[in-house]
């Protein structure tokens, strides 16, 4: 009854900020994480008129939660979002036509505090593991397929794990609450700032499971058939976007003014964080092909599959096909 009634406030109020049906025009409405990264890209786009020289209007409306973002892609409120080709593909294997294009390939990793006895995965048996996002994080079951793979070690029974939103997840740790902690790149990040130590990423995880290279898990996702009637618009912006990029990828004067907004709502932030979310961005910029992207997404799509079944991947066998978005292009 409660995660019901949490839902439709959800809805109510992604439907009270998302009011007005999108444009079909040169506008761009997207919706993203108040405190999100993908905010940071976007202002680097605004106050370099990124978007006004390519011809679009982006409106960004700021929201609370990944779920609201969803709410208003589905209900055609908005025209994109930020989240993970699993949840396209998911939808397409359930008739719908959203589509995937890469952001970032920046992944979580397991965190130790400093002075840790921990060094190895094997020294997490008996140990309390946070995991951020769930027993369905995608960065925690593959986290879970490579411990098997690599050292014949079942995460999920050798460790005693806490699930938890992120924020408390990296609190507790500081605090000496739990051994160790898997956690979003941000707050990864953070912890990295406050002298804790790199397990394991999982950008390391998804080579050894079979990618070729580093994946972007998260990307800006739209509907197809909109994104095919508005294709200059769309495009515009990715070439916006990729501009962005460029400049974060060399510009410390840009990092510098974002500065602000990078601290809004962290008490704590200080040179040493702004420094690790500034080096994690950039490592994170992708560099490779679309096509790139997908294959190896293929791949690890398998492995989600396996660990998470259907509750996580829906009915597809495989990655739906369209997921990733080819210019309107096969």
């Amino acid at each position: 009854m409660r995660s019901g009634l949490l839902a439709f406030v959800i809805c109510a109020i992604a439907g009270v900020a998302l009011a007005q049906p999108a444009s079909a025009s040169n506008k761009v409405k997207i919706a993203v994480l108040k405190f999100g990264t993908v905010s940071w890209l976007l202002d680097t786009i605004h106050a370099n008129g990124l978007d006004k020289a390519e011809g679009i209007d982006l409106d960004i409306i700021p929201l609370a939660s990944t779920q609201a973002t969803t709410v208003g892609l589905q209900a055609g409120s908005v025209d994109l979002i930020a989240t993970d080709w699993l949840w396209v593909s998911r939808e397409r294997s359930s008739g719908g036509d959203f589509a995937f294009s890469p952001f970032t390939t920046a992944l979580g990793a397991i965190m130790v505090p400093p002075n840790s006895p921990i060094k190895t995965l094997a020294d997490l048996k008996g140990k309390r593991l946070g995991v951020a996002g769930g027993p369905l994080d995608k960065s925690w079951l593959l986290l879970v397929a490579y411990a098997l793979r690599t050292a014949n070690l079942d995460l999920r029974t050798e460790t005693n794990q806490e699930y938890g939103a992120p924020p408390l997840l990296a609190e507790r740790a500081r605090q000496g609450e739990l051994d160790a902690v898997l956690n979003f790149w941000p707050y990864a990040a953070r912890l990295e700032a406050d002298g804790f130590t790199q397990l394991i990423g999982v950008e390391d995880v998804v080579r050894e499971l079979g990618a070729k290279g580093e994946v972007a898990m998260v990307g800006y996702v739209f509907s197809e058939s909109w994104a095919k009637k508005n294709l200059e618009a769309i495009q515009a912006f990715l070439r916006a976007a990729a501009k962005a990029d460029e400049l974060l990828a060399t510009s410390d004067a840009e990092w510098n003014r974002l500065r602000p907004l990078m601290a809004e709502n962290d008490p704590t932030f200080n040179d040493a964080t702004f420094e690790a979310l500034r080096r994690r961005y950039r490592e994170g910029i992708p560099e490779r092909s679309t096509a790139e992207n997908e294959a190896d997404a293929k791949i690890l799509y398998q492995f989600l599959r396996e660990l998470g079944g259907e509750k996580l991947v829906g009915p597809g066998t495989e990655l739906s096909p369209g997921t990733f978005w080819h210019d309107g292009k096969p």
